[in-house]
């Protein structure tokens, strides 16, 4: 069934469609060349899910028409070809409405990206670095659950076996898709292993989720580089500390740096570093032209603060709570094994209810989207 809000949004792209083919058919237009590209992109954008639209109205009246002949037809046979009819047509006009819908409510345009994924402890000490391996774990057995493929590009670990910070690629269909909800601050509460006396602790961990950029999205040229080699350190083999096949790459403009050590080959761990730094440009860019459509967004991860969360993992009640959809899940372990098809499935529902209320709000003020505008 369509959403009325989506109906009325579609209503008001036909609308536009016709108001851009008489614009088109304007003198003076004709003579105003940028003017005339701005819309015949704009129309050309419309076009198919105008066309698309039209086809749904043909045959929910179709469907009407059928069933109003089967309600007064007196001869059963005609009576049950009518029926028939209807049928046919109101199954076509629901597959082409569940097309418009899913296209306006369009998946993340970077879906079927591959990802670089940050994690890195917050506030907490050496519990912190604990929670942040075991946050790199559930992403590490989420992956092998759906034949991703997961790649170390950079880790710190602490003292006590923990993780200061890891860095790593994961490539795989729609990835990207799986994992962005991810994005933001995790909170632990839970008894240290370190906790002698039996007492809860609170400790967080941050987590990035990167989509990784085309080639021709992010343009990173070789004079705005620095890159310096030196001696990997901790375990890893005899190579390690023996030759300088560690990479650290400083992008000059902005300032950011990537280090990778993770590999014996120098360029191997070039070639990581700067995939690392492309994602962290892209995201940069992708920031900066969320907080220009939305002055109330903020970064992913914010400070690490044990304030700002969006999920808890609370052990002694064996439940992960998600704060922005104000549910609960369980297993507390099976999760931290990898099984975040649940929790994710909550999610994509929540967004899907929150781009219709979207809709919605656009329907009573007024306004419209930018056709082809996604979402997001």
């Amino acid at each position: 069934m369509l959403h009325p809000a989506v109906r009325a949004t579609l209503a008001a792209e036909a609308q536009r469609a016709a108001e851009l083919q008489e614009l088109l058919a304007a003198p003076d237009v004709a003579r105003d060349p940028a003017r005339l590209r701005s819309l015949l992109l704009e129309a050309g954008l419309l076009e198919k899910r105008v066309r698309r639209f039209g086809e749904l109205d043909r045959c929910e009246r179709q469907a009407a028409e059928a069933q109003e002949l089967a309600a007064s037809e007196s001869d059963p046979e005609l009576r049950a070809l009518a029926v028939a009819e209807a049928a046919t047509q109101r199954e076509q006009a629901d597959r082409i409405g569940d097309e418009l819908q899913g296209e306006l409510l369009a998946r993340h345009p970077f879906s079927d990206r591959n990802i670089i994924l940050e994690v890195r402890a917050g506030t907490g000490g050496d519990e912190a670095s604990l929670f942040a391996a075991d946050l790199a774990r559930m992403y590490q057995r989420f992956a092998e659950r759906h034949g991703f493929r997961f790649e170390l590009i950079d880790s710190s670990r602490s003292e006590v076996g923990g993780c200061k910070e890891l860095v790593a690629s994961i490539e795989g269909g729609s990835v990207f898709d799986w994992l962005r909800f991810e994005s933001g601050v995790h909170r632990v509460q839970r008894v240290p292993r370190t906790e002698a006396q039996g007492r809860i602790h609170t400790s967080t961990a941050t987590v990035a989720v990167l989509p990784e950029p085309k080639d021709v999205e992010i343009d990173v040229k070789e004079g705005e580089l620095r890159i310096d080699t030196y001696r990997a350190g901790g375990p890893g083999g005899q190579a390690v500390n023996k030759t300088s096949s560690a990479i650290r790459v400083t992008h000059l403009p902005s300032g950011l740096v990537v280090i990778c050590q993770d590999e014996r080959s120098q360029s191997r761990n070039r070639s990581k570093a700067l995939r690392t730094l492309r994602s962290r440009l892209f995201e940069l860019q992708e920031e900066k032209t969320r907080s220009e459509r939305a002055s109330d967004r903020r970064g992913q991860i914010g400070t690490g603060d044990r304030s700002e969360k969006i999920r808890t993992y609370n052990f002694p009640q064996d439940r992960v709570t998600d704060h922005r959809i104000k549910e609960s899940f369980h297993p507390l372990f099976a999760i931290l094994d990898g099984e975040l098809e649940e929790l994710v499935a909550a999610m994509k529902r929540h967004e899907t209810d929150e781009r219709l209320k979207a809709l919605e709000r656009n329907e009573l003020d007024g306004t419209r989207r930018t056709p082809g505008e996604r979402l997001q």
